[in-house]
């Protein structure tokens, strides 16, 4: 218990020699300094994985993509890219697709069209771009290309995939070529031309019957083949 009289008087305190407090506050001085090294050492280590973190989440959507083409492999966990020429391939081949059916753009609807001369319906325009692009040559109408490409989830569209509506009250009776956000670009209609749209506003969204994804390995050859026989097939969108 403190006294009064030690407060009122406080040379009658006991006095510590100077070198006991300078050596614990050396010590304690020594201590902090080593803590405040840490932390800051933690806090450069969490900004750098945060950065990190964020550099490589466009790599590993590029991953997924290539994985779902076939050009990478999962094994043990790790990804094992199968050939960086055909990486490269078929990066070029999907920005040549894209930018080819962009830039046929105002290019007016014709039925039964497959040209950019004379025009386009939905399916001659498919057509055209996949055999102008990749040199692939897909069936005439609509739902024939539906039948002999590889079925996805909506979820897992990527640019250059097909896209599919119910707009003649039958399934698979237009199409467009998928460039993403939701947007596609097709030949829509009699008076209109080759333009965007969403395909998430109600007109298309209700009518959205599957998505496709064209590959030269997914496509049934022997469908295919029976399908040549039947290349002046008409679609007439809408």
């Amino acid at each position: 218990m403190f006294s009064l009289a030690l407060i009122q008087n406080p040379t009658h305190l006991p006095r510590t020699p100077l070198g006991r407090i300078a050596k614990p506050c050396a010590v304690f001085g020594t201590k902090f300094m080593a803590l405040a090294v840490v932390v800051l050492g933690l806090s450069l280590s969490q900004a750098a994985f945060a950065l990190n973190t964020e550099a490589s989440a466009p790599v590993d959507d590029m991953q997924a993509l290539l994985v779902s083409k076939g050009l990478l492999s999962k094994i043990g966990g790790q990804i094992v890219q199968k050939s960086e020429a055909v990486v490269q391939q078929v990066s070029e081949r999907t920005t040549d697709l894209i930018s080819t059916a962009v830039g046929l753009m105002g290019i007016p609807y014709l039925r039964g069209g497959n040209s950019a001369e004379t025009g386009f319906d939905c399916s001659g325009f498919v057509r055209y771009i996949y055999k102008e692009t990749i040199g692939l040559v897909l069936p005439r109408s609509a739902d024939q290309q539906a039948n002999i490409t590889q079925k996805i989830d909506k979820s897992e569209l990527k640019p250059g995939d097909l896209v599919f509506f119910n707009t003649m009250k039958r399934t698979f009776s237009h199409v467009g070529i998928y460039l993403g956000e939701g947007k596609f670009i097709h030949s829509p209609r009699s008076g209109a031309s080759v333009r965007i749209e969403d395909m998430r506003i109600p007109y298309w969204n209700v009518r959205f019957d599957g998505a496709r994804r064209v590959q030269d390995g997914s496509l049934d050859a022997t469908k295919l083949q029976a399908l040549q026989a039947t290349d002046g097939t008409l679609n007439t969108p809408r």
